[in-house]
């Protein structure tokens, strides 16, 4: 069953609260190899959301990489530095930002399609990869617009 089993890095980040935010996603096996990692602007958002915009992101990605057959059988650890968003997540804490609840649904939605997912809070030394990808992501300068 070890095989089935991958490691998520999620974070996000805002500069600016709310202000130009961006995800970060590392994903492993088990074994702590790197299959996929990315990161992504987000436009303006909260910390908060950017958070939870990271955990949606790597389901989506997790879910388009493996499959819907094969993710029913995996067990995926997401790990995470915001405390509160794994609380959340884990339905110990309320949400009480009215900005979080499509993102939490959305999140809902797809622990539904996967086997087990669980949420784990990690000190942020552990989870410098998923950190440096918001900021490689918030610190590309925007696309220029032919227009």
């Amino acid at each position: 069953m070890e095989k089935n089993k991958l490691i998520v890095y999620t974070d996000g980040g805002s500069r600016g609260n709310p202000g130009p935010a961006a995800l970060g996603v590392v994903i492993q096996d088990a074994k702590g190899n790197t299959i996929k990692k990315y990161g992504e602007a987000l436009g303006t958002k909260t910390n908060n959301e950017a958070e939870y915009a990271a955990v949606v992101s790597a389901l989506k990605k997790v879910k388009a990489l493996y499959g819907g057959e094969k993710i029913k059988k995996m067990e995926i650890e997401m790990r995470m530095d915001s405390e509160l968003v794994s609380r959340q997540l884990n339905g110990e804490y309320k949400i009480e930002e009215e900005r979080l609840f499509p993102l939490f649904i959305k999140i809902w939605n797809y622990k539904i399609e996967f086997g087990k997912i669980s949420f784990k809070h990690v000190p942020r030394e552990k989870n410098r990869e998923a950190d440096r990808m918001v900021n490689e992501a918030l610190n590309r300068p925007e696309p220029e617009t032919l227009f």
